[in-house]
């Protein structure tokens, strides 16, 4: 692995476009939800995400072998999949795309709460302490919009902030027992397992499963697994490997902001005070809890 400071302009560029990418996928997630149910989407989405990753695992030859003990923490991690995506989805249903991109990036500042005090030596600093608190104020301010106050949103707000308290507590569960596993491993399970209970969920609790098929949705499904969940897991876990997540983390700034600027040109989302300081707060708080010091080189006398 390189320094984290040894991010090519090459990688760079690619961080910044994968983060552009996976800014975009609520955008996309509502695309899919005028025609398909939200449990059926989800559903969709992961087993062709799952088929990619499985196809680009045989030709990479990675092993998918679990042991018994492997094979129960799967099922502990695809349960929480489930229910995260599941209500990811629903929230994403009643609520606008840019609220849920600026919602979901206070996944990491839960990330560190957590990790506090579950894994031992992951210890939250001062800096990390204001960047948190700037982040978590960011999200409050999503709540006091004013075009919440009229519907279905604030619903959808929470049922998406509840979905992030999942996946955070699925990440730093992940974090405890990663060693044991490939990246490949972690990610194409919870998919395995999940797909069948979201269609099972689908044909209980959708509406319906499947009202409507047009172009626009099929692209939007085809985003969701193959741009994000195939493309851009296998892309940004080759830069992981290559040059550490602290390079990586510096640039997830930029997820929030594409998700509104998304949510905004192709839905037609207003932009709105509550908003736009919504952004700052978050934006500032990702890039606070992420600033690294400069490493002076020793002189030599």
């Amino acid at each position: 692995m390189q320094n984290n400071d040894d991010l090519t302009v090459k990688a760079s560029v690619l961080t910044v476009f994968i983060c552009i990418l996976f800014g975009a996928n609520p955008v996309a997630i509502k695309f899919s939800l005028t025609g398909l149910g939200s449990f059926t989407a989800a559903g969709i989405r992961f087993a062709i995400a799952a088929i990619v990753i499985f196809i680009w695992s045989r030709h990479k030859k990675i092993s998918l072998k679990l042991n018994q003990k492997q094979l129960g923490q799967m099922l502990i991690l695809s349960a929480i999949f489930v229910v995260q995506l599941s209500c990811f989805y629903l929230g994403l249903g009643k609520t606008t795309a840019s609220h849920g991109a600026l919602i979901s990036n206070a996944l990491p500042f839960i990330v560190l709460v957590l990790a506090h005090f579950f894994i031992p030596g992951d210890t939250i600093s001062f800096k990390k302490v204001v960047g948190i608190t700037l982040g978590f104020i960011g999200v409050i301010f999503l709540f006091f919009d004013e075009q919440d106050l009229t519907g279905d949103l604030m619903t959808g707000d929470l049922i998406i902030l509840a979905a992030i308290f999942l996946w955070s507590s699925s990440a730093v569960f992940v974090k405890r027992i990663i060693s044991e596993y490939n990246a490949v491993q972690i990610t194409i399970y919870p998919m395995i397992f999940g797909v069948p209970l979201f269609f099972l969920g689908g044909f209980l609790w959708d509406d319906q499963m499947i009202r409507m098929i047009n172009p626009t949705i099929i692209k939007a499904l085809l985003y969701q697994s193959i741009v994000t969940a195939s493309f851009g897991f296998i892309a940004w876990n080759t830069l992981l490997q290559k040059f550490g997540a602290t390079a990586l983390h510096s640039f997830i700034f930029i997820m929030p902001l594409a998700g509104v600027l998304f949510g905004v040109l192709l839905l037609g989302e207003t932009i709105t005070l509550h908003l736009v300081i919504s952004i700052i707060f978050i934006v500032t708080g990702v890039i606070i809890v992420n600033l690294r010091r400069k490493k002076h080189p020793a002189s030599v006398h």
